[in-house]
């Protein structure tokens, strides 16, 4: 039986099309020619931009954009209300919904923070009075960080940054608590009183609690076994006072070196 012979495809495309799109360029350049030649009435035009105003709001007298459109249809004098329009729509200044799941779980976060703090500030208080250092370290906490105090004059002499000899065993004694208590970063900051540095080795506060705290950071290192890799150590000046700087004993206050522990769950 013969077989089929299968049709020859011939290159190219059929006659018939290279025609058909003659014309239709043939058209499309007529048509472009002849709107080319064309006028816009300005009357329509004016009447489709009102139309487009009143329904999309996005012309001059628009105000259905947001709520009544007051934020937008009485222009930049009316910005100031924005943040208002903001809060009413359960929304932050980023956009960003606040739901309440998420505000419910930042709560629980900051109630178990501040429960850890209290928890690591009641042992080590149990430890400053066991070695009978509580007289000499006053304690603190927030929901980030528990807070030891030790006062300049128990650990320098004055204009000083060397470490006196007595302030020794207080200095042994917590690190060896913050050897057994600290599980993130620890924060050592020196913090001076508002009375100008005259005929010391520093020129400026600055300077003096900056060396006060560093002392402070290589005696640690020295003596414990702490990371050196989460110790940190900062100068804060006479900027951050806790007293009063115009009485002898506030500025006594404000000499002093803050130790920081902060604790798992903080965020710093």
């Amino acid at each position: 039986m013969a077989k089929r012979k299968e049709d020859e495809v011939k290159p190219g495309a059929p006659a018939w099309q290279s025609t058909f799109a003659d014309l239709m360029n043939l058209l499309l350049c007529f048509f472009v020619l002849l709107f080319s030649m064309s006028t816009v009435d300005a009357q329509k035009f004016e009447m489709i931009a009102a139309s487009f105003n009143q329904t999309f709001s996005i012309f001059s007298a628009g105000a259905t954009a947001i709520g009544d459109g007051v934020l937008i249809s009485n222009g930049v004098s009316q910005l100031n209300e924005l943040d208002q329009y903001i809060n009413s729509t359960g929304k932050m200044d980023t956009g960003e919904t606040v739901s309440e799941d998420v505000a419910s779980a930042q709560a629980e976060l900051e109630k178990a923070q501040l429960e850890e703090s209290e928890e690591l500030a009641e042992k080590i208080e149990e430890a400053l009075e066991e070695n009978n250092l509580d007289k000499d370290i006053d304690i603190e906490f927030t929901a980030q960080y528990v807070q030891l105090t030790l006062k300049g004059s128990l650990l320098f002499d004055s204009g000083s940054v060397e470490l006196k000899e007595a302030a020794l065993p207080v200095l042994d004694q917590v690190g060896a608590i913050l050897e057994r208590y600290a599980q993130s970063t620890i924060e050592i900051e020196g913090h001076t009183d508002n009375v100008p540095m005259s005929g010391a080795k520093y020129s400026n506060n600055d300077e003096l609690s900056s060396g006060r705290a560093l002392s402070v950071f290589n005696y640690m290192m020295q003596t414990t076994g702490l990371n050196p890799a989460t110790v940190k150590h900062s100068g804060r000046g006479e900027y951050v006072p806790v007293a009063d700087n115009s009485t002898p004993e506030g500025r006594t206050m404000n000499r002093r070196v803050e130790i920081k522990i902060y604790n798992s769950l903080s965020s710093y």
